[in-house]
């Protein structure tokens, strides 16, 4: 039986790590954590937060997921929309307020807060 999530993995290109450090762990507040040093490797970045693990690999055809995406809960939706330009709002998921944005290498998040 599935219990859990443990992480979501999302492509980025080569040498972009740099720029998601500053969004991952800047902007959105998570925590980067070492990869084991097999995959430290193959470049890309981790980062955690409560309850949710984001791995962002290196991908040498990249092309960024624009429908698919991670979902984050949130406390305070407000406070991260005012720190994303470009964030999205929708109201189309009952029980939540909702934006979609963007990372920085093009990849579509959702933060959403419940009602």
């Amino acid at each position: 039986m599935i219990r859990a999530l443990h992480h979501v993995q999302l492509a980025a290109p080569a040498g972009s790590e740099p720029l998601l450090r500053e969004f991952y762990a800047g902007v959105l507040g998570f925590c980067e954590v070492a990869k084991p040093p097999e995959l430290t490797k193959r470049g890309g970045i981790w980062f955690r937060g409560e309850g949710v693990e984001i791995h962002l690999g290196i991908e040498d055809d990249f092309r960024p997921a624009r429908k698919a995406h991670p979902a984050f809960l949130v406390d305070d939706l407000d406070a991260y929309a005012a720190r994303l330009p470009g964030a999205v709002p929708d109201d189309l998921f009952p029980g939540y307020r909702r934006i979609y944005v963007f990372d920085p290498v093009g990849n579509r998040l959702e933060l959403l807060q419940a009602l």
